[in-house]
């Protein structure tokens, strides 16, 4: 890997941790240098346009993780349910290897700043078509109507990213794994009507 392109990589992770857990607002460019191990003249030279780009970046790196992660778990599980619950347990495990200091990946920086900065935005919203998009289609592989399918998946984001609040406010995993069991017996409810239809 050439050397500019691991600084480049390095800010990107390191912004992106930061991020999640201390905020957008909170973050400096000096930390993400500092923790990066990058020279400072490079966050310069791959993000001219400051740290809003540096943002835009970290959402559309720790995005591409998680679709990533959905599509893996989605080749390998049964149902949509089981995808889901899959996740959920990945989710878990991550919030309590973290200390429940992580959350979702991309949230706190989209809460901060998505109205502000349009990348950042942008960015976001690519990252949420893609997650609904992996779970409507592992929905639709099952027979589920398309409109149906893609209200489910939202349904599921949505409920995912408020059991990680939860979960990190209790310092807990089980909202993340509860709310995971009662939209995956959604999910594959839906996929047996549509089936026995």
């Amino acid at each position: 890997m050439p050397r500019s392109s691991k600084h480049r990589q390095a800010i990107v992770r390191t912004a992106a941790l930061l991020f999640r857990r201390h905020g957008y607002a909170a973050t400096g460019l000096a930390r993400i240098v500092a923790e990066s191990g990058a020279p400072k003249g490079s966050v310069y030279h791959y993000f001219p346009e400051g740290k809003a780009a540096i943002g835009a970046a970290a959402v559309a790196f720790a995005g591409e993780l998680v679709r990533r992660s959905l599509e893996s778990l989605a080749e390998r599980s049964a149902t949509p349910g089981d995808l889901l619950r899959a996740y959920a347990g990945q989710l878990a495990g991550w919030m309590a290897e973290s200390g429940f200091r992580d959350g979702c990946p991309i949230a706190t920086i989209l809460l901060e700043a998505a109205t502000d900065e349009p990348g950042i935005r942008a960015a976001g919203a690519r990252a949420g078509a893609e997650w609904t998009g992996i779970l409507a289609g592992a929905l639709r592989a099952h027979g589920v109507a398309p409109k149906r399918a893609r209200r489910l998946a939202l349904t599921a984001i949505a409920a995912l990213e408020g059991s990680l609040i939860q979960a990190r406010v209790a310092a807990d995993t089980t909202p993340i794994l509860e709310v995971a069991e009662e939209i995956g017996a959604l999910f594959d409810a839906a996929a047996g009507d549509a089936q026995q239809a």
